[in-house]
């Protein structure tokens, strides 16, 4: 949302997070495979970057003899079974793995539902802390910082030294967000804007960028908006209102006004 109040395009996750990716692995009878697979994907598994239902099949040999009270899908109690599987493989998002471990159960055919969930180290390109897109076309500074005040209504703009360069692609975190400076820099970003700042924080910049602090509430304050279209998604026949208080704690003092 900030992203686009500064209409920056292209937007991007600036730290991409670690450990929202897990992997599911489950083995059924080749009958219901595909139907297991087709399960797994309407409730959110299989999807990697621009790309949905993705998985890794694999077939083989599974063994297993149930107790005087199984009831086995294939094969008798008390007597070792073989059966041709197949190993299904899927990435998903950690936050849906209630939804996807119940679209399983539902799927599969076994009494007892076989399946392995593995924690990932790869980081997750949609889900991350801060945004790095670039502006239609490249601003002065002067002009940027003007920008900046203009779209996010700012009645003050602190900033580090300038750098003598144009403002094409330009970080955001909304917030206190000078822990990704590094980020941005790496990213080869001309401008970060963030807020919360402190004195000898601005040095770091060291005109190798123009750190922009617009204010904690200035850069938030489009939370509401973003709420509001998620709810009006999800619940299309409710009334929603906002708020019209404003809870920012700090004035600005004007010399003249």
């Amino acid at each position: 949302m900030l992203a686009a109040k500064l209409h920056l395009q292209n937007p991007q996750v600036l730290q991409p997070k670690k450990g929202a990716l897990k992997k599911l692995v489950t083995f059924c009878p080749l009958s219901h495979a595909a139907e297991v697979r087709k399960s797994l994907f309407a409730s959110g598994a299989g999807s990697i970057g621009n790309y949905g239902e993705c998985s890794f099949n694999v077939t083989g040999f599974g063994t297993f003899k149930g107790n005087d009270q199984s009831q086995p899908f294939v094969g008798e109690k008390g007597i070792q079974h073989s059966e041709k599987e197949e190993r299904i493989e899927v990435v998903f998002e950690a936050i849906k793995q209630a939804d996807i471990l119940r679209s399983l159960s539902k799927s599969h055919p076994y009494e007892e539902v076989v399946f392995d969930i593995y924690a990932m180290d790869n980081t997750y390109d949609r889900v991350g802390a801060g945004m790095i897109g670039e502006l239609p076309s490249e601003m002065d500074e002067k002009a940027f910082l003007q920008h900046v005040k203009e779209c996010l209504k700012a009645e003050g703009i602190r900033y580090s030294q300038l750098t003598a360069k144009k403002i094409k692609k330009v970080a955001i975190c909304g917030g206190s967000g000078f822990f990704l400076l590094d980020k941005a820099l790496q990213k080869q970003a001309d401008a970060y804007v963030t807020s919360d700042i402190k004195y000898h924080q601005f040095f770091d910049a060291d005109k190798r960028i123009l750190l922009v602090d617009a204010g904690h509430y200035e850069t938030e304050q489009f939370t509401m908006e973003l709420l509001e279209g998620l709810l009006n998604k999800k619940f299309a026949t409710f009334a929603i209102r906002l708020t019209k208080v404003a809870t920012n704690p700090v004035n600005y003092y004007n010399y003249g006004s």
